[in-house]
């Protein structure tokens, strides 16, 4: 069962959860004088509008009509109802899922790689450089900064970057350049945050370049919004007032803040982020200012970090492989607005196969997280006897991430 919205019906606003925080957010500290940073302090890296949306305190933001004109390439996404996954667990939970694989990149990444490309051409900025953990981003961002006319390069964590060629031969056939980081050491796995380093020490080195970041800012988040407010509008076509619970995998936050961001203001309906045991950034680290990068070149942002120097275990799941959060989701789960839990992966990919085993659908390592809390969830309904709504991001799909499957379906999965 599934549920389509018509074309009129992408949202022409992103929702801003600023507002409806349970507390004002601190803002970013300059890395040098840690003070806080003002406008002209980020305009080397970013244009003008997206900084704009980065502070922006009005509770939506208008989408401009070139953005939703590529958007509309694969917008709205289908809501879709697991009912072979509930027969299977038989729970009396009603579980569906947006299911964002639908986009040309496989995944959620391009809600925001579009309107960053789109604002960074209209401030003529004619190259882009970014990092990438599994690839899903980086794809996001060469195939739109194809749509623009963007020179495009991609700094690939290298444990990923060795895990999964044909993502890498997938960001080059939309024509951008892809990197292994760190590149200063082939003998390092490297992170998110080495591979952060390696982009805005590129785009900060030159003057046509900017530097883009797909998930953690709150202007990332806000153009992943849109996932919620078209989830919103299909529950009622199904027949849901709102949702018991809203599940989705957080590594920075991107897509588990587009799903579950406009449900903030919805009283009872609880927001769970789901993170690897390994990389355990919610569920262990400790709130308090930090960089966002291991060599301590951008800002310093009030989130929950395992420490800007930590070099999280090369597993499956790179694109959660973040040693911090966005400051947005460290403030609900700080406020307990949001709880968060985290799995080792063996579990993940045995939800991750029985999803693909019931829906059809294999999902990306990332995914099978959010899978793996939302089985749970069902069992849990089904042990107190009780009906519950369950609602979850299929964040992308793992058509690129087989040699996952194929190292848990041979044992050679390590947790």
């Amino acid at each position: 069962m599934r549920w389509n919205l018509s074309p009129q019906d992408l949202p022409t606003a992103w929702f801003n959860v600023v507002p409806h925080l349970p507390a004002p957010l601190e803002p970013p500290l300059h890395p040098g004088t840690k003070e806080p940073v003002g406008p002209e302090d980020l305009a080397p890296l970013f244009p003008m509008a997206l900084i704009a949306q980065e502070v922006s305190t009005e509770p939506a933001v208008d989408i401009p009509g070139p953005v939703l004109d590529v958007l509309s390439l694969w917008r709205p996404t289908p809501l879709v109802r697991a009912t072979r996954l509930e027969q299977a667990l038989g729970t009396p939970a009603r579980i569906y899922y947006k299911d964002e694989s639908v986009s040309p990149a496989g995944s959620h990444k391009p809600n925001t790689a579009v309107p960053q490309a789109y604002f960074n051409k209209a401030e003529g900025v004619p190259r882009l450089t970014t990092e990438t953990g599994a690839g899903q981003w980086g794809s996001a961002l060469a195939f739109a900064s194809s749509v623009f006319g963007l020179d495009c390069m991609v700094y690939m964590v290298r444990a990923s970057f060795e895990q999964k060629p044909y993502r890498r031969m997938l960001m080059e056939t939309w024509g951008a350049r892809v990197a292994p980081s760190p590149v200063d050491d082939a003998a390092h796995p490297g992170s998110l945050g080495t591979a952060i380093s390696d982009a805005v020490r590129d785009a900060a080195g030159r003057e046509d370049s900017h530097y883009s970041l797909g998930s953690v800012l709150n202007h990332v988040l806000l153009h992943q919004t849109i996932i919620g407010l078209e989830a919103k509008q299909q529950l009622q076509l199904a027949g849901e007032r709102l949702p018991d619970v809203v599940i989705g995998s957080c590594g920075g936050g991107s897509n588990l803040g587009g799903i579950s961001l406009p449900f903030v203001p919805d009283e009872g309906v609880r927001l769970v982020a789901v993170e690897p045991a390994s990389c355990p950034t919610l569920t262990a680290g400790r709130f308090e200012y930090d960089f966002g990068d291991t060599a301590g070149l951008t800002p310093l942002l009030p989130m929950y970090t395992l420490g800007h120097e930590f070099i999280p275990p090369p597993i499956h799941a790179g694109g959660l492989r973040y040693h911090g959060d966005s400051p947005i989701i460290s403030a609900l789960v700080k406020s307990g607005r949001m709880e968060a839990v985290a799995y080792p992966q063996s579990k993940v990919f045995e939800a991750g196969v029985q999803f693909a085993r019931t829906q059809g659908s294999v999902p990306a390592p990332e995914t099978a997280h959010a899978i793996r809390c939302v089985v749970d969830e069902a069992l849990a309904a089904k042990e107190k006897g009780e009906e519950r709504v369950i609602l979850f991001n299929y964040s992308g799909h793992g058509l690129l991430d087989l040699s996952a499957y194929d190292d848990y379906l041979h044992d050679r999965l390590a947790d």
